[in-house]
């Protein structure tokens, strides 16, 4: 008899439990964690770095060099900050970031222009209106007294967990002959990527227009398609290619906005893989590219040379081939559905397209630093516009590929 009085009251229960949520300000019931402000002040002897949270932070903080990183590890936070804030250096800091590293993880990185310590950390609790504060001070020291103590984080009691490593879990496909597309949405989480004229990031263009891809290619009923992320998250350039291999991708497409210093400059382009760069603004491009890593806070130092210097073999010039063949057809698409660059298709050494066995192209849509283009690449229409004709690229791409595969 109690166990039925309890199913017939659990309704009732949910109901009182439901309205009493909807009572209580969103910051009681679900809402996130948060950094609802930063601030930088320079003293003589130190720059303090504080940031505001809605509860106690949990963090790991280290430094790196080549170029010299502080970096400020925390659970998965919300950014509430005012727009801006921050955006100009001050003391030591010439710069900030901060976005989604790892599912869990959020992560700061402030760029600082020589050695330096981490000389403090403190937490503040509420008080005076303000919440908790995550104080970190750092001063400036000399190279050997930077190395003595950059393998050494500070942690919090209780630690931040540690970062998981399973956003490269890739699922078994069922058993499929369409082609696979792997979409490289380029950026995201602590790698804004370039910056618009109205402040809008490289990374949300480049998901935006990701996923509109995704959405026509499985309009077609032709193509099995994945992302190399869906959410605004980081991912090593590595990582990158590696899920082109494991979805046992038949074309890698790496999405991108482009800025330039002068804003008169606008236009899609298509690079695909070279060592040897067409022009100087090729491989200034590739140079930038290939520091996402570095720009998210990244310890590269006991890496191999597998990234920044692939070895060439024979399959990769195969791949490179048809690589180029690909360019072109998206050249040739583009150019009917939006304007296009001086030189439109272009080489240089981005790591991100050195699949060895996957063809693959990089296609900076537009001018983020030019105003018109810029709005232009914000809207549905064009975006639309834009990625049908990629489709159209694959169409011609694969077809052909089919063609030369019966002769």
């Amino acid at each position: 008899m109690a166990n039925y009085m309890w199913r017939h009251k659990q309704p009732m229960i949910r109901i009182l439990f439901g309205a009493i949520l909807l009572l209580l300000p969103v910051s009681e019931a679900f809402a996130q964690p948060a950094v609802t402000a930063v601030r930088v002040g320079a003293h003589d002897d130190k720059t303090r770095f504080v940031m505001e949270l809605t509860e106690a932070p949990r963090y790991r903080i280290f430094t790196l060099d080549e170029p010299y990183r502080v970096v400020i590890d925390l659970p998965e936070l919300e950014w509430r900050p005012p727009p801006g804030a921050l955006s100009e250096g001050a003391g030591l800091i010439g710069a900030m970031r901060f976005g989604l590293f790892a599912p869990g993880t959020s992560r700061v990185v402030l760029d600082v222009s020589s050695p330096i310590q981490v000389r403090s950390v403190f937490t503040i609790p509420p008080g005076d209106g303000q919440g908790y504060r995550l104080v970190v001070d750092i001063k400036t020291v000399g190279p050997r007294e930077f190395a003595a103590v950059r393998a050494s984080p500070i942690v919090s009691t209780p630690p931040l967990a540690p970062i998981q490593t399973s956003a490269l879990t890739v699922p078994v496909p069922r058993a499929d002959d369409r082609p696979t597309i792997v979409i490289d949405p380029g950026h995201g989480g602590v790698d804004p990527g370039a910056r618009g004229i109205s402040g809008v990031a490289e990374k949300k263009i480049a998901l935006d227009y990701a996923l509109e891809l995704k959405r026509q290619l499985e309009a077609t009923g032709r193509y099995r398609v994945a992302l190399t992320r869906d959410r605004d998250i980081f991912l090593q350039l590595r990582d990158r290619v590696a899920l082109a291999q494991q979805y046992s991708g038949d074309l890698f497409i790496s999405l991108h906005a482009n800025n330039h210093k002068s804003r008169k400059i606008k236009g899609a382009s298509v690079y695909t893989l070279s060592e040897k760069s067409s022009d100087a603004e090729a491989a200034a491009l590739a140079a930038k590219e290939n520091k996402a890593d570095i720009i998210a806070g990244i310890d590269l130092s006991d890496q191999t040379e597998t990234v920044s210097k692939i070895l060439i073999d024979l399959a990769q010039r195969e791949t490179m081939n048809l690589s180029k063949t690909l360019g072109n057809t998206m050249v040739e698409k583009l150019g009917r559905a939006t304007a296009l660059l001086r030189n439109t298709h272009r080489f240089a050494g981005f790591a991100v397209l050195k699949s060895p066995t996957v063809p693959s192209v990089l296609v900076e849509i537009g001018y983020l630093s030019n105003r018109a283009e810029e709005r232009l690449l914000r809207t549905a229409k064009h975006r639309a516009k834009v990625t049908a004709a990629i489709v159209k690229a694959i169409d011609a791409y694969i077809k052909s590929q089919r063609t030369l595969n019966r002769s």
